[in-house]
């Protein structure tokens, strides 16, 4: 266990959270490359081997993307990279906001099920299925012509880390949809005492 990165009872507790998730969620590979270089992705995947993720996988793209792993390894994942590149809160943004431009997969469920903002609201809580177990995502408030959406996430309590990678990503899906600059907003946070996450969009 390398406690200079995390610590056992860090390891232990995000461990012990109900849940899974796929890889493909919290695996920042290409976003590690542009900014840190192949070292950087070396060094992030020694430490991640060395607290006990799988070397096969990490040696196998397509298995560590399409495979669900216990969902405190995303948790673990991110801080590993905050305190390896001390990234601020906007870095995991732009990590978010990355990840959904340059993901062929993403792309792909756009064509498919995002043709419009409406299309995009009816299958919001079926996308989150797809990569987490655990977790409702679901849009409460939408209104195109002023300009802004909410999307709630419920029953999901893992890191604050998370809350700045989905405030990226979300902004970035919406970006794809609206065609303008989006800004994400998390109104309400788990981690500041609410009872759920709220993501205020504005374009």
């Amino acid at each position: 266990m390398k406690e200079e990165i995390i610590s056992k009872e860090e390891f232990d507790r995000f461990m012990e959270i109900n849940g899974e998730v796929k890889g493909v969620a919290f695996m920042a590979d290409a976003f590690i490359i542009k900014e840190e270089g192949e070292e950087g992705l070396k060094r992030l995947y020694d430490v991640i081997e060395g607290l006990g993720f799988p070397k096969e996988d990490l040696d196998n793209a397509k298995l560590k993307y399409k495979k669900l792993y216990p969902i405190g390894w995303a948790a673990i994942s991110l801080l590993v990279i905050k305190r390896l590149f001390n990234y601020d809160n906007e870095k995991f943004q732009e990590m978010g906001r990355f990840q959904v431009k340059t993901s062929s997969l993403v792309m792909r469920l756009f064509m498919k099920y995002f043709t419009s903002l409406n299309g995009s609201i009816n299958e919001a809580p079926k996308i989150w299925r797809r990569y987490y177990t655990v977790g409702t995502l679901k849009v409460v408030e939408c209104d195109e012509k002023k300009g802004y959406r909410i999307d709630r996430l419920e029953n999901f309590n893992l890191h604050p880390l998370l809350c700045e990678h989905l405030k990226g990503y979300f902004s970035a899906m919406v970006q794809i949809i609206v065609k303008k600059e989006v800004s994400c907003e998390e109104i309400k946070c788990v981690h500041r005492g609410d009872k759920f996450h709220e993501f205020l969009m504005k374009w």
